[in-house]
C-alpha cells in the first residue's frame, strides 16, 4: 500500500475545536516563511471561521497538514487574495497549504489540489495562489508550474516578493 493510499482529507468543520485551532496554528508557524507566519492564535481562529473551505490531511490517524481557501467576494483583507478578486469573476482562492516536515515531497499536495479540482473543475472555476519569490520558494513554484498553473503577476512588498498564479479550466 502506498503512503498516499492511507492519506484522508476531510473538511475542518467536522473537527473544528479550540484544540484543533491550536494544532493548525503550531503547523502553520513551523511552516513558515513558506506560509505566512500569522501573529496570534485568535488571529488564526478568524481567519478559518472567514475563510470558504478548509481541508485537513490526516495521515494514519494523524494530521500532516491543512488547506485554507476563499472564494470570490470574501471580505478577507489579504493584497494577494485582492489581486485576484479584482481580476476574476469566480474563483477559489488558496491563501494556505501546509504540509508537516517529514511528509513533504510524498505527493500529498498533488492529492489535495486534485481533491479541489474535481469539485471546481465541473463549474470552470479557476483556482488561484501566490508563491513566494523573495524569499524564493523554489519547490512551491515548480509545483505550481507542474500542476498546470500559469504564471499571471507579481507583486513586490517591503520583505517578500510574490508571483500570482492562476489553473483555468477550459469546456
Amino acid at each position: 500500500m502506498s503512503q498516499t493510499e492511507n492519506l484522508e482529507i476531510f473538511n475542518l468543520e467536522d473537527f473544528y475545536s479550540d484544540k484543533m485551532v491550536e494544532l493548525l496554528y503550531e503547523l502553520n508557524q513551523d511552516n513558515t516563511p513558506e506560509v505566512g507566519s500569522i501573529k496570534s492564535l485568535e488571529m488564526f481562529s478568524k481567519l478559518l471561521n472567514m475563510s470558504s473551505l478548509n481541508l485537513l490531511l490526516k495521515y494514519k490517524g494523524e494530521i500532516i497538514g491543512f488547506i485554507v481557501c476563499f472564494r470570490e467576494r470574501s471580505n478577507y483583507s489579504s493584497l494577494n487574495y485582492k489581486f485576484f478578486n479584482n481580476k476574476e469573476k469566480r474563483f477559489l482562492y488558496i491563501d494556505r497549504v501546509v504540509i508537516k516536515e517529514g511528509y513533504r515531497r510524498k505527493g500529498y499536495g498533488t492529492m489535495i489540489y486534485k481533491y479541489l479540482e474535481d469539485f471546481f473543475i465541473k463549474d470552470l472555476i479557476p483556482i488561484c495562489c501566490e508563491v513566494n519569490s523573495f524569499p524564493r520558494n523554489e519547490v512551491s513554484i515548480n509545483f505550481h508550474i507542474k500542476n498546470g498553473f500559469e504564471d499571471v503577476g507579481e507583486h513586490d512588498y517591503e520583505d517578500h516578493s510574490v508571483i500570482y498564479f492562476r489553473k483555468i479550466y477550459i469546456k
